[in-house]
């Protein structure tokens, strides 16, 4: 059965991968580099300590990891004071999964960040945990921040759910024994091959019904 979900935050909750790419497009432009598309995918699902070595690594900027750091979640809470954007369906599905489970948020954003959006989307009340990859050592695909969050839970990973829309994402929930429900993000989608790890595959969250838990917690323990 399933006793727990998890959900990913960027690109399940919000639309603001976008945003995030926004955030390192202007600050490795502020010191002369190009970020590109490639580098969007090189650093998807990593957690800020890996992404700002990648910068370093890549673009040998004049700034250490931490300052860069510091500097990218300060543009990005600039972004989120020009938009917000929530996926439709998101807030109803949260809602109508509190009272029936614990829930929680494993995201690649820093918790600061995190706590700032769900509370600002009126949802905070609603997750009894949050981890960040910022708090392990390996962001996503690697499943230790899914593991982070099982553990908070007090729920082994084989009795939770995880909505994730990348591929980093499904794989790291999948390498922690979750199920996965898969909302693929069309600006970075997971490959097919990724997809076919997921449990559940919906074209929205809006799609979502409570009653496919119940189906994936019959399906995963068969």
């Amino acid at each position: 059965m399933i006793r727990a979900v998890v959900f990913d935050l960027d690109g399940v909750l919000v639309e603001s991968e976008e945003d995030w790419e926004r955030a390192r497009h202007d600050v490795v432009g502020g010191f002369g580099g190009v970020w590109s598309e490639e580098d969007q995918l090189a650093i998807l699902g990593t957690n800020m300590r890996q992404c700002c070595r990648y910068i370093n690594d890549r673009f040998r900027s004049p700034y250490s990891d931490e300052r860069l750091g510091e500097m990218l979640t300060t543009h990005r809470m600039e972004l989120y004071g020009e938009r917000l954007v929530v996926f439709p369906g998101s807030i109803e599905a949260v809602n109508i999964l509190a009272p029936l489970y614990p829930l929680a948020i494993a995201s690649s954003s820093p918790v600061a960040v995190i706590r700032f959006v769900v509370e600002r989307i009126g949802v905070g009340d609603h997750f009894q945990v949050v981890a960040s990859s910022d708090e392990v050592e390996r962001g996503k695909p690697a499943p230790d921040v899914y593991r982070l969050a099982c553990e908070r839970l007090g729920i082994p990973g084989t009795e939770v759910v995880a909505f994730e829309d990348s591929g980093p994402g499904i794989q790291s929930a999948k390498a922690a024994g979750l199920g996965v429900i898969a909302i693929p993000n069309p600006a970075y989608p997971p490959t097919p091959e990724t997809l076919t790890l997921a449990n559940h595959v919906l074209a929205s969250i809006a799609d979502f019904h409570p009653e496919l838990l119940q189906e994936l917690g019959n399906n995963m323990h068969n």
